[in-house]
């Protein structure tokens, strides 16, 4: 049996797989193409399962697509009216976001269903643990929990979580990520587990770093107010962020000054498919109080603020541009 958790083809053959499937969309007769993709779908095992679940994204967008009156005419128009070129462009960036969700699939799905705890993305969950901590996770999160009269330990699988400290017990309350593990001795923290680093967040109290695999098997002692960056071999302070940390609990983004292109990819973390801008409005600042039930309701204020327009190719390629 197949390991569930085994990783898929490299990005880089994901690209190549939606290369050829470009290519042939738009020279369905060459016979020669053809075969140079045959080939190349031969030459490895991780070609052919990149290619399978390229073909396989393909139908099931065909099909959400079909069910949108004018979708798929919109998207097609789109790509003819910006030049093959742009046209490549965009259409690879559809199926390349499409299908790294797609080859996703397997392991946050088993991961949600494996977890003491998850949420899908943009669901947020609060839970009371049996020492009275609370527990919030952010979207697409997932966690263990291993609770003892030996033991209070939090392991963060996947995503982002609020902690808040319960009653003072002799055993230490602990979260633990592949980067690092945390002892929260009181008050209130986040932990953030990103693909090369963890970020840990003090909002109150304090929260001691616990690395096994730092160098001088050294702790940290992180007071209120701070941030760090936590990887397998180093705790370093983390630059000040220009949101507040722990907002997306009360369904919030608060930023002061944030980059559009940074508040945009925060956003993102709360809805499916591409969100992104031009380079040419990427800096531009936004400070304000966001609310997250609704993300389509959320991009239609920025305009009231910012000299951009969000244009909608389909329900999952949302865009920002410079407004005329």
């Amino acid at each position: 049996m197949e390991n569930a958790t085994r990783p898929g083809p490299d990005p880089q053959v994901v690209k190549q797989a939606i290369s050829w499937a470009l290519r042939l969309r738009n020279n369905r007769a060459n016979l020669r193409l053809r075969t140079q993709c045959e080939h190349w779908r031969e030459a490895h095992r991780d070609h052919e399962l990149a290619w399978q679940r390229v073909q396989a994204l393909q139908q099931e967008l065909s099909s959400q697509l079909a069910a949108i009156p004018g979708a798929h005419v919109a998207l097609e128009n789109s790509a003819q009216g910006l030049g093959r070129r742009q046209a490549m462009k965009m259409l690879s960036g559809v199926l390349l976001a499409g299908s790294a969700a797609w080859m996703s699939r397997d392991i946050t799905g088993w991961q949600r269903w494996t977890s003491d705890l998850a949420t899908a993305t943009g669901e947020r969950r609060s839970i009371q643990l049996p020492d009275g901590t609370r527990l919030q996770l952010n979207t697409d999160s997932a966690v263990d929990l291993d609770f003892s009269p030996q033991q209070r330990l939090i392991r963060l699988v996947r995503g982002e979580i609020l902690v808040n400290c319960g009653t003072a017990a002799s055993v230490p309350l602990l979260v633990e990520t592949r980067h690092g593990l945390f002892e929260g001795i009181d008050g209130r923290f986040a932990v953030r587990q990103a693909s090369d680093c963890t970020r840990l967040s003090v909002v109150s109290g304090n929260v001691t770093i616990r690395s096994p695999h730092q160098a001088n098997g050294l702790s940290t002692r992180v007071q209120a107010g701070e941030s760090y960056l936590v990887r397998q071999t180093e705790a370093i302070p983390a630059p000040p962020m220009n949101m507040d940390v722990g907002a997306w609990a009360d369904g919030l983004i608060v930023t002061r000054g944030m980059r559009l292109a940074d508040f945009l990819e925060e956003v993102g973390r709360y809805r499916h498919g591409y969100l992104g801008c031009s380079t040419e409005i990427a800096d531009l600042r936004l400070s304000g109080v966001f609310r997250l039930e609704d993300t389509d309701k959320l991009l239609a204020i920025l305009p009231q603020t910012l000299p951009v327009q969000v244009r909608y190719r389909t329900r999952w390629w949302v865009s920002l541009e410079r407004s005329a």
